[in-house]
């Protein structure tokens, strides 16, 4: 299979499996666990086959293996030393582990095959929460690191989306519109990462609510004539990178000023970076302001 990307360095070993280079250094010098190459300046590198190997390494070595045990093992019969470890408690790595050897090579099949593999066992809710949150997390600091490309992240993040679609039209077919509130969900304009507000469209539908989702960049205007079309609705809005920290503050008061003020119950529901930081008097009983969808999930 060609590969995007043959040679890391140390530091992007560290970077992917949580391991400081200082300790790959030690492993590799006492027990030979990997085999550097050089370039021809004698720069050290590492091939992909040495990634997966030491996330390998890594999930036995968090779970009581000796690294001095790990290093008796053929190489070959790391894997399958892997999968007879993998419990309720042990899988969550395991599987974040997969689904970023997955994007660090551009391979689709093998999203799948780990998808399908927690599918059986586990609820799409647990998988989004337990492994695709905290992947994603580790992911937005590998871009930090420069230790993968926003191609990358694209790359993952849409494969994502389309599972989470999938799990949207089934849910939607078989669930009934049980409660009251309408939720209409948006972004704000120039915001474009709608994955974590795709998945709370999928949780309110999954509780019984009628959602109108609007997605990305939605101007407040627009979103004051759905006050004239809907009834009390409740607008939820997850910001990222847009507005700016220091603008969040005035961006919500705009919100307030047009969507809930010629509007007795309606509300406003806001969650994001930067919410923490914003002034006691911004929430009040119909602005709520969320640190996390758990919260959001367990409100509803």
């Amino acid at each position: 299979m060609n590969t995007f990307r043959n040679a890391y360095s140390i530091k992007d070993l560290e970077n992917i499996s949580g391991i400081k280079a200082h300790t790959i250094r030690i492993w590799e010098k006492r027990y030979n666990i990997l085999e550097p190459m050089r370039t021809d300046t004698n720069i050290r590198y590492y091939d992909f086959g040495s990634i997966q190997k030491l996330l390998n390494i890594t999930l036995l070595h968090n779970h009581g293996y000796k690294i001095s045990k790990i290093s008796q093992y053929p190489s070959e019969n790391i894997p399958s030393l892997v999968k007879e470890i993998i419990t309720d408690k042990t899988y969550k790595s395991h599987a974040i582990n997969a689904f970023k050897v997955a994007m660090l090579n551009f391979d689709r099949e093998a999203f799948y095959k780990a998808y399908d593999q927690l599918l059986a066992n586990k609820s799409f809710t647990g998988i989004f929460s337990d492994v695709f949150v905290p992947l994603l997390n580790e992911i937005g600091l590998l871009w930090q690191t420069n230790t993968i490309t926003a191609a990358h992240e694209h790359f993952i993040t849409n494969l994502i989306k389309q599972k989470l679609e999938v799990e949207l039209e089934i849910i939607s077919k078989s669930q009934q519109v049980i409660q009251d509130k309408i939720f209409i969900l948006f972004l704000p304009v120039q915001e474009s990462h709608d994955l974590g507000l795709k998945y709370l469209n999928y949780e309110i539908v999954k509780n019984g609510y009628k959602t109108i989702y609007l997605g990305e960049s939605v101007e407040i205007d627009d979103l004051k004539k759905m006050t004239e079309q809907f009834e009390s609705p409740v607008f939820l809005t997850y910001l990222t990178t847009t507005p700016m920290l220091d603008e969040i503050n005035a961006y919500i008061e705009k919100l307030q000023q047009n969507l809930l003020v010629n509007s007795a119950d309606s509300e406003l529901w806001v969650m994001g970076i930067g919410v923490e930081n914003l002034p006691m008097e911004t929430a009040t009983n119909r602005t709520k302001l969320f640190l996390s969808m758990d919260h959001i999930i367990k409100s509803l």
